[in-house]
């Protein structure tokens, strides 16, 4: 490592080199739903101000860069947010965020975000000694929602990752790097800054997946042979499974492999592998112009009409149709 290194650069060259190679569940679920490209705007304000954020189709996210403020998710209690402090909306619940913990007058008041977010409305300074300036980055993923994996559905409304000290060094390690695209506006941002976004969204939901108590995917992506299951369909889903085979994959018997993928997915194995090639062939149709018979071998089906024949009975309508509706 060269002396000179910025410290932040050499935590994320860290990062990055521990990646696995090969595309994971998280990355996968997300591939699978996601339209188009993120958006995100650096907020500054002090004083008294509040702002609203309406339901969208969509996850949304807010880091508070610096000073600190308050989130009032529709239909949820007050979240006090500090420096450091993640929050992610997966289902792109309604909100506001406020200087002060919102009462329904001042929700009542709350200026539509977009109208906020560009600094045009004046803002009321405060009357009292002690204000700070508090400093966020939020954005907003589109999402198509009518086939999501059920990692994501299975996401609570709300997820608050709180700033400690050695917790989720991959999600700061992005932090870090998108404060930095944002400040400087170097050569390339536009391609860096929605791909920080992406890896942003992916290292949220890791951290959720590692922190959560509760729900099946953290504990099917915590478990070593569903585990390595699902990894082995997602990395090549067109490859010939079988029950038997993806049990040697994940060196167990047949029997355990089967109890305990169904108990954690909720679903046999080879009843999840259809289920996804069939919404990966879905984002294929919506995303790319390749033949049907391209798809088709793209996620393991002998023929288009085969293909045809599976998406038609899981969507309840033909690829080319689907096509057509995106």
């Amino acid at each position: 490592m060269s002396l000179s290194m910025p410290p932040r650069l050499f935590c994320m060259r860290q990062t990055l080199s521990t990646l696995p190679a090969m595309v994971d569940v998280v990355s996968d679920a997300i591939a699978a739903v996601r339209v188009g490209r993120p958006s995100s705007d650096r907020v500054r304000v002090g004083g008294r101000w509040c702002a609203r954020l309406a339901p969208y189709e969509g996850a949304g996210f807010h880091v508070v860069l610096g000073g600190s403020c308050w989130l009032l998710p529709d239909g949820g209690e007050p979240v006090a947010l500090g420096a450091g402090d993640v929050v992610l909306l997966p289902h792109g619940t309604g909100h506001v965020i406020a200087d002060a913990p919102a009462d329904a007058e001042t929700v009542a008041r709350a200026v539509p975000f977009e109208r906020w977010a560009d600094g045009s409305l004046p803002r009321r300074p405060r009357t009292h000694a002690g204000t700070r300036e508090v400093e966020m980055l939020c954005g907003k993923y589109r999402l198509d929602r009518s086939h999501a994996h059920p990692l994501l559905t299975e996401l609570p409304p709300l997820v608050h990752l709180p700033a400690r000290a050695g917790a989720h060094p991959e999600l700061r390690a992005a932090i870090g790097l998108l404060e930095g695209e944002l400040d400087e506006r170097r050569p390339g941002a536009s391609l860096a800054l929605p791909s920080l976004l992406d890896l942003l969204f992916v290292y949220m939901i890791r951290s959720w997946a590692a922190e959560s108590t509760a729900g099946a995917w953290p504990a099917a992506l915590g478990d070593p042979v569903t585990a390595a299951a699902l990894r082995a369909l997602h990395s090549d889903p067109a490859a010939p499974w079988t029950v038997d085979r993806l049990a040697a994959e994940a060196g167990v018997s047949r029997p355990t492999l089967a109890r305990r993928f169904t108990a954690l997915v909720g679903r046999p194995p080879m009843a999840y592998l259809t289920w996804w090639r069939l919404t990966r062939a879905a984002a294929l149709l919506r995303d790319t112009g390749d033949p049907l018979a391209t798809v088709a071998r793209h996620v393991g089906y002998a023929s288009p009409y085969a293909l045809s024949h599976a998406f038609r009975r899981e969507f309840g309508t033909t690829p080319g149709r689907y096509r057509n509706g995106c």
